[in-house]
């Protein structure tokens, strides 16, 4: 445990910063399954309209640097080619 005053009130920020970030990685996770799911029932109409969804979280993800720039490149890259895959 900490003893220094500043280092305590940075461990709890480190701690809001932490619960905030899981908790929007989660929001990703969600919505690329929810575009998996979809592709996976040929809905390809309402794959398209979640891919819009998942794309736009992932991006703001990566501009807040939740995640990498190139995993969420490689995210949205693996949705793309399978909702193009989609007859």
């Amino acid at each position: 445990m900490a003893n220094i005053k500043s280092q305590i009130k940075r461990n709890i920020t480190n701690e809001k910063a932490r619960s905030l970030n899981a908790a929007f990685k989660s929001q990703v996770r969600t919505a690329i399954k929810k575009v998996e799911k979809a592709i996976a029932a040929n809905d390809k109409e309402n794959a398209a309209k979640l891919f819009v969804e998942a794309v736009a979280l992932i991006d703001k993800s990566v501009s807040n640097k939740v995640q990498t720039a190139a995993a969420g490149s490689r995210q949205k890259s693996s949705l793309q080619r399978r909702l193009n895959a989609l007859q």
